[in-house]
């Protein structure tokens, strides 16, 4: 128990964290609606590391919570970077809207992933560009 303890502050003073949204450009969603597809992005991906890794949760809390958004032309993409995030064993959630306003029902529309190491993250993400 000791020696975890010790692990984790060590990991929460020497890596930076963060939380990364993607969104799909190819469906016409205004601002307020990428806005609120990525809130709903944050808590899904929140409460899977609650679950399945929260000493990197509470590391990413203490690092200043950093959330990056980032773009894909389109479905395809969107998916190919969820499974890699997937592969990596790093949090990914993937949302789909209810259809109510903009999109047909269970569009996908944005992917959450993280919180995780930068590194870790870039890994999936380094090659797409900010929204």
């Amino acid at each position: 128990m000791f020696l975890k303890t010790v692990k984790n502050l060590l990991n929460t003073y020497t890596n930076n964290y963060k939380m990364v949204f993607v969104v799909r450009t190819d469906i016409g969603l205004r601002s307020g609606k990428v806005a609120a597809q990525c809130c709903h992005a944050a808590i899904l991906c929140y409460e899977k590391s609650l679950n399945t890794n929260e000493d990197v949760l509470r590391s990413w809390i203490k690092r200043g919570q950093a959330k990056i958004v980032l773009k894909v032309n389109n479905l395809a993409s969107l998916e190919e970077v969820y499974k890699q995030a997937k592969d990596l064993n790093i949090v990914a959630e993937l949302v789909k809207d209810a259809g109510h306003t903009q999109v047909a029902p269970s569009t996908v529309t944005v992917l959450g992933i993280g919180p995780d190491v930068v590194e870790k993250v870039d890994k999936v993400t380094k090659h797409l560009k900010l929204l």
